[in-house]
């Protein structure tokens, strides 16, 4: 990777294989030329979470089985739409470091993204599974009957909305976190977005109708709520961080280099495992489950498959947080 790209980077540690090999590269010409034409980050994003959204009313289609191939196109360009969304979804990072043009609200609209694509991406694999659910009762032996696929869709909703909530919502929020921490004892904070809860809300409580606009004031509201949830589940973290505000002062800066690099050194290998969580492994059993025709085995995955991973990525990093913490 050239050195022009690698500015672009947060850091090349916190990307996995695909990304800083092919999507961060392909992001740094789109950011080129946006950045041509003037476009800002925050533009890019909301084309990102259009894009995304929209993806859901092709998802919503049986692929080759009930579909044929009329099907298959359907679930192909959805997943090229998707794609294309992530794809904006990483440019508006690297454009707002080319171009200096960053801004809280483009951090909120980041972190939103994903969540804009979902959300009508769920609903619409509930609604396929309502229409083409004859490979699943095949496999439990049930009628179909419209009283059963009325029941089975009720209980695929309800998987959903678990999938969504604490898979989607709750692991990548996680994931984001832990990215945030690294970056924080690696380049300070100047090099992170390592936000908490009470500088959010004390920003959010200095807005006024008169000095901010109505959407950027609630999106920053419902960043205090994201920035509590990453607080709670990290407990650890959370001791260490008021430990090293303690003994140090508040910058990244006045923390010793050998607890920086303790904590770095403990947290690199856990970041190939937090990254599994992030957009890119995960999509890729969503696109394969669609393409199969099963898309509701894609929440059965969430909630059990990487909801384990969720669980030992978190165990691991507020176990080292607590050995550090224990040593201070």
């Amino acid at each position: 990777m050239n050195e022009k790209i690698q500015k672009t980077l947060k850091s090349s540690e916190t990307e996995d294989w695909l990304d800083l090999h092919i999507v961060r590269p392909l992001c740094y010409y789109l950011a080129v030329g946006f950045a041509k034409f003037d476009i800002h980050p925050n533009t890019v994003t909301i084309w990102s979470m259009f894009i995304g959204a929209v993806s859901a009313l092709l998802f919503a289609h049986g692929c080759f089985v009930y579909e044929g191939m009329t099907g298959i196109i359907y679930n192909v360009v959805a997943i090229l739409m998707l794609c294309v969304a992530d794809l904006l979804d990483c440019t508006d990072g690297q454009l707002a470091r080319m171009t200096g043009k960053k801004s809280p609200l483009g951090r909120i609209l980041d972190g939103a993204a994903g969540f804009t694509w979902f959300i009508p991406i769920y609903l619409a694999l509930v609604w396929r599974f309502y229409l083409h659910h004859d490979i699943e009762f095949q496999w439990f032996g049930i009628e179909n009957t419209e009283q059963n696929t009325l029941i089975a869709t009720a209980i695929v909703f309800v998987m959903g909305i678990i999938s969504g909530v604490w898979g989607i919502s709750g692991q990548q929020r996680l994931a984001d976190y832990y990215i945030q921490a690294h970056l924080y004892f690696l380049k300070g904070e100047k090099g992170a977005e390592l936000d908490n809860s009470e500088a959010v809300e004390r920003k959010y409580r200095e807005m006024t109708p008169e000095n901010t606009h109505w959407a950027e004031r609630y999106f920053q509201k419902t960043y205090i709520a994201y920035t509590k949830k990453q607080e709670a589940v990290t407990p650890e973290f959370q001791r260490l961080m008021k430990t090293l505000k303690e003994k140090y002062g508040s910058s990244a800066a006045d923390i010793p280099e050998d607890i920086r690099k303790e904590f770095h050194d403990a947290s690199l290998p856990t970041i190939f495992w937090n990254g599994l969580l992030t957009f890119n492994f995960r999509s890729t059993w969503l696109f394969l489950f669609c393409l199969v025709d099963v898309p509701v085995m894609n929440f059965v995955w969430e909630i059990f498959a990487m909801g384990a991973l969720y669980f030992y990525v978190k165990h691991r990093h507020e176990g080292f947080c607590r050995r550090i913490c224990d040593k201070l």
